[in-house]
């Protein structure tokens, strides 16, 4: 659809949600989370959400932008040339004839990111996918921009040369290399404005350690135009261990002040969130984002397979509250991606409410879920509604731990604010 920029306000700007019929039978190919996507966009389509009169009175309208798949030349834009020629192989494709696929242990399509038919056009669509998100807030065409096939399935754990923890492709980080771009109007301008700032915010259960590893550069004396922030579980052996997954020492020689982590324990719930926001926004106010790309994982709501925190959509630190903070009360244009969810209704639930909220108009989440949705239906029993209530386990965040995360965060932000001090006009960093 059109999603030229409107001519009477920027609050006319409509809400992208990137989505083709192409892009979610790719998506749900994926062997870790078979069919989610389908069910994913089947949800928000039968509440209404993917259709809106250009003239409604609605907050904001949303159009559907089909995505063009990514070329090996945006896919190098990070990825390793035979990394990105393995991926891309014929017998990869979805019309291939073998039966039996193997996969290279050189290039990490082993164990849990195993080779499948079709995953060549799986890396296309969603590595464009993310990119065409990326780029209509460059080019000024929207202020909220979605695609909730990117995040954790290709991009949160995968690395330049290798996939890992089911991610293929790393299409968080391309979309965060397109927006450090200058728009063009700011390319020409005179004098030359200030680089460009993004901020990932990583809400997943897991650390986002291939996103996080790419920007991080202790000691560097080069002006840092993307900070990372990761919030997620934290336990020996919880996937990926990650020395970047603790809370980062500034007296370390390994401190980078762009490369953030908030670990939490066992049973987090919406008061935990509630509680570590503050930290959050005063790391997002010290950094002053023009782009906040926020992969939006839902395995740490109740119902996960992974059973391992507490929280839910709805009240004071829930996803929904989090997210509504965000795209309401925080300046920049974002981009909002999917990520972990193993419980399939789950999801689809999750991101058919954070779409709304994003829309500004959210759904109560007592509605009941649409007959239209045929098949899929059985899925949301019991409730048969919108809603993922918080669970029951015991919060293991207490508040002792708690108020060592802030305090430690509080050395933190000053070194931060230090750091964009000292180096507001150095070059910048390439990746």
């Amino acid at each position: 659809m059109d999603v030229s920029r409107p001519t009477d306000s920027v609050d006319r700007l409509p809400v992208v949600y990137v989505y083709s019929k192409e892009l979610a039978i790719a998506s749900s190919l994926l062997p870790s989370n078979k069919a989610r996507s389908i069910m994913v966009h089947k949800l928000s389509a039968a509440f209404g959400l993917l259709s809106s009169d250009p003239g409604s009175s609605q907050p904001k309208r949303i159009v559907t932008l089909a995505p063009a798949r990514a070329t090996p030349k945006d896919l190098t834009m990070y990825h390793d040339e035979g990394y990105v020629e393995a991926v891309l192989d014929p017998k990869y494709r979805f019309k291939a004839r073998q039966q039996e696929l193997e996969g290279s242990v050189e290039f990490g399509l082993v164990d849990d990111c195993p080779a499948f038919r079709g995953l060549a056009e799986y890396v296309e669509l969603i590595g464009g996918a993310s990119l065409a998100a990326a780029n209509v807030l460059r080019q000024e065409k929207a202020d909220i921009a979605i695609c909730w096939d990117g995040g954790r399935l290709v991009s949160h754990h995968a690395h330049k040369a290798h996939a890992a923890g089911f991610c293929y492709v790393a299409d968080c980080v391309l979309a965060i290399l397109a927006l450090k771009k200058p728009a063009l109007a700011k390319a020409i301008s005179t004098p030359a404005p200030r680089k460009t700032h993004v901020m990932y915010l990583d809400l997943d259960l897991h650390f986002s350690d291939g996103v996080s590893q790419t920007f991080y550069s202790p000691q560097s004396s080069s002006y840092q135009q993307v900070l990372t922030l990761s919030v997620h579980h934290a336990a020996p052996g919880f996937y990926p261990v990650n020395t970047l997954s603790a809370i980062p020492d500034p007296e370390s020689s390994d401190f980078d002040p762009y490369t953030l982590s908030i670990p939490l324990h066992r049973g987090a719930s919406n008061s935990t969130f509630a509680t570590i926001w503050p930290i959050i926004e005063r790391v997002k106010d010290t950094f002053g984002p023009d782009y906040i790309v926020v992969q939006c994982g839902v395995d740490g709501l109740s119902g996960d397979p992974h059973a391992t925190w507490n929280w839910s959509l709805g009240g004071e630190g829930s996803l929904g509250w989090c997210l509504s903070r965000i795209v309401n009360d925080w300046s920049g244009r974002k981009l909002l991606l999917g990520g972990g969810g193993y419980h399939t209704a789950n999801a689809a639930r999750a991101w058919t409410y954070l779409t709304s909220i994003a829309m500004g108009r959210p759904l109560s989440l007592d509605s009941e879920i649409p007959d239209g949705i045929g098949d899929a239906f059985p899925a949301y029993a019991p409730s048969f509604t919108l809603d993922v209530p918080p669970g029951q386990m015991q919060d293991h965040n207490t508040a002792e731990y708690l108020d060592s995360v802030k305090t430690s965060y509080d050395e933190i932000v000053r070194r931060l604010e230090e750091k964009i001090a000292v180096n507001a006009n150095g070059p910048s960093r390439k990746i």
